[in-house]
């Protein structure tokens, strides 16, 4: 059965929300990403916030592969969220070329659980 997938996702977490037939699942998952600091000062600190770059990215990369491999088999994917986690996620799933899903974005700032699912069965409703 055709599967749809609408997932509101930042650094800290995401929440998906599948739709199969007349059946719906909502999947809450936290990135467990350390918060993402900017460093200011001199060389030294440059040093410091590379490494700290370098391990952020690292874990996020980790963070939207794992979100990958959970709706890899939808035929469409809506990309919910309030920053640029729902950009570089989309531009994530492009780049491991997951042929066949129909994909768009769409901003939206902090939702509930409920709020995202009725966004997204309102948008697969239309």
């Amino acid at each position: 059965m055709n599967r749809k997938v609408g997932l509101w996702i930042d650094h800290s977490k995401v929440v998906i929300v599948s739709i199969t037939g007349d059946m719906e699942e909502i999947k809450s998952i936290p990135s467990n990403i350390e918060k993402h600091v900017r460093f200011s000062g001199g060389a030294q600190k440059n040093s410091e916030e590379d490494i700290h770059d370098n391990r952020f990215t690292n874990h996020l990369n980790k963070y939207y592969d794992e979100v990958i491999l959970l709706i890899k088999d939808a035929e469409s994917i809506l990309i919910i969220g309030p920053g640029e986690a729902k950009v570089e996620f989309k531009k994530r799933l492009e780049a491991g070329k997951q042929n066949g899903h129909l994909v768009n974005t769409e901003t939206a700032d902090k939702m509930t659980d409920p709020q995202i699912a009725a966004r997204v069965r309102g948008y697969y409703s239309n």
